[in-house]
């Protein structure tokens, strides 16, 4: 008989939207575990959009409804990522937005 061990969590997936002229802070646009989360990853491949591996902050982030802004308390690490992003973008040349 197998077993799942507690360290061998299905992956979790969050994706994070934000419209600097709509919303006043980023939000959860999906997330979702094992196939979906699957799908959310396969989607971000197919569009080019950078992934954050970062367990911690996914399981956080996780704990939040679709469509609800991140709570000031992850602003910090979220705006590190979100800079992080955008400097890549801009060495490798791609336009945001």
């Amino acid at each position: 008989m197998t077993g799942r061990r507690k360290s061998e969590k299905e992956k979790l997936a969050i994706a994070l939207g934000y419209e600097k002229d709509t919303m006043s802070a980023p939000q959860v646009m999906a997330k979702g575990r094992g196939y979906i989360a699957e799908r959310i990853l396969e989607i971000a491949r197919e569009h080019n959009i950078p992934v954050e591996r970062d367990p911690v902050l996914a399981e956080a982030l996780g704990q939040l409804d679709l469509g609800q802004e991140i709570p000031p308390e992850l602003y910090q690490v979220v705006a590190e990522i979100l800079a992080f992003i955008m400097e890549t973008d801009r060495r490798y040349g791609k336009k945001n937005g």
